[in-house]
């Protein structure tokens, strides 16, 4: 079946930098739609970035664009978010999530991706 065990959260101070790895099985991220999300406490879950499975076009919030990058490593069947220049409202959990997605990975809901990982807490604070 799909799972994705996402890993790399941690303690970091702003300005720093932090590269979260999603290791995927069951399925093939070159084809699925993935994207990274976050939910900080008290706030709903919001879209950071993702990656359409049509044309692999990556998307980025306002809020990190030019400060994370997501890629996927097809071979070994992972996602990256690397995150650069982070800030105390990055801090969140972040989870990574795959579907099979016809359209751009920016129209759909978070509650349309169907595959989740368990999160992984990234703390932004001096």
């Amino acid at each position: 079946q799909v799972q994705l065990v996402e890993s790399g959260g941690g303690l970091v101070q702003p300005g720093g930098s932090l590269r979260l790895s999603c290791a995927a099985s069951g399925f093939s991220v070159a084809y699925y739609a993935i994207g990274w999300f976050r939910q900080a406490p008290g706030k709903e879950r919001e879209r950071v970035s993702c990656i359409s499975a049509s044309d692999r076009r990556t998307f980025y919030t306002d809020s990190v664009k030019g400060r994370f990058t997501v890629s996927t490593d097809n071979a070994k069947n992972m996602v990256y978010l690397q995150m650069n220049d982070l800030k105390p409202d990055d801090t969140a959990v972040y989870y990574c999530a795959a579907e099979r997605l016809a359209l751009s990975c920016n129209l759909y809901r978070p509650d349309e991706f169907g595959n989740w990982g368990q999160g992984t807490q990234v703390t932004v604070s001096s």
